[in-house]
């Protein structure tokens, strides 16, 4: 574990981003007659060069009453956040991922899945990082890294939002959500049509034509997500670009794939806007938000749970 994110407003930021405010509605909150009246919501940092064990981490934390958090809540936790929070300072991994995936009427599709998709359990994405590479396995990577997934997992979740873990998952064409009049659970799955998707930016691109960009939209979580972000980002340096990047114009449609996405920091948001690539590692750039990339063996994820501060070291002064 990287650590606790213990400054207030980080906290505040992101349980707000899981008790329903903006466009995500949380199923259970902490309303409930038999709960500890000091328990609130407490946020930490999963870091660890493997990945499946910083999920892990993570989920084991969050327990049956927290979450791990989707790119939407990371972004929201951004826009409620302060600029010198470690929120906007390192990068992230979101527990959102895309995967594309052919309708049976023979039309490819993105669907961007928000809390946990197919690759929603530790176990799902070991089976993917321990597969045999040969072209010829169906749960092994793509020649550029992706996820394979199953035909039947790939159908399961597109018509009827099935996950490999047995649950289940409400499921929106882009058009519900793409003018902003329909509110969507923490957990959800966007479907895109590829080609729309295809045609989205992949590098740096203004953030006025961001705001209109179907892929960014989906991303976010909804269009209202998507620009209170967009306009959050754009005055931490009066920057006019942000990163948005990409595979589908490079990938083979017909081979089911999953990526998951992630989110860019560096330390004082220096270098967003692409005018100097560094070393790409994401400690030196903020190269934006980014599906394009395939299984990572390293990840930072952020997870959210109810504690009671009273009862942990974490609040303790030591200082004399």
């Amino acid at each position: 574990m990287d650590g606790l994110l213990n400054r207030r407003h980080l906290l505040q930021a992101l349980a707000a981003a899981g008790l329903g405010t903006g466009p995500l509605l949380l199923s259970r909150t902490l309303a409930d007659e038999n709960a500890d009246p000091l328990t609130r919501m407490v946020a930490a940092i999963f870091f660890d060069s493997y990945a499946t064990a910083a999920f892990k981490g993570a989920l084991r934390y969050a327990g049956d009453d927290g979450f791990v958090a989707s790119l939407p809540q990371l972004l929201h936790a951004r826009v409620n956040a302060g600029y010198d929070n470690v929120i906007w300072n390192t990068w992230f991994t979101a527990n959102s991922e895309e995967s594309v995936v052919t309708t049976p009427q023979g039309h490819h599709v993105v669907v961007v899945v928000h809390g946990g998709g197919v690759f929603g359990t530790p176990e799902r994405l070991e089976r993917s990082y321990r597969a045999n590479l040969d072209r010829s396995n169906t749960d092994g990577l793509t020649g550029q890294y992706a996820a394979k997934i199953s035909s039947r997992e790939a159908r399961d979740l597109l018509d009827h939002g099935k996950l490999p873990d047995g649950s289940t998952i409400p499921m929106y064409a882009f058009d519900e959500i793409g003018e902003g009049s329909t509110p969507v659970p923490m957990r959800h799955g966007i479907v895109l049509d590829y080609q729309l998707a295809k045609k989205s930016t992949s590098g740096y691109e203004q953030f006025r034509n961001l705001r209109r960009d179907p892929l960014m939209i989906a991303r976010a979580g909804g269009p209202e997500a998507a620009e209170v972000y967009l306009d959050k980002a754009a005055a931490r340096h009066d920057t006019r670009r942000m990163g948005s990047f990409h595979p589908f114009n490079r990938i083979d449609p017909d081979q089911p794939q999953t990526r998951l996405l992630n989110l860019g920091g560096n330390q004082g948001g220096l270098n967003s806007e692409g005018k100097d690539q560094g070393l790409g590692l994401g400690y030196d750039l903020d190269w934006g938000i980014s599906g394009n990339n395939g299984l990572v063996d390293m990840a930072r994820y952020v997870a959210v749970a109810p504690r009671n501060p009273s009862k942990s070291l974490q609040y303790l002064d030591f200082e004399i």
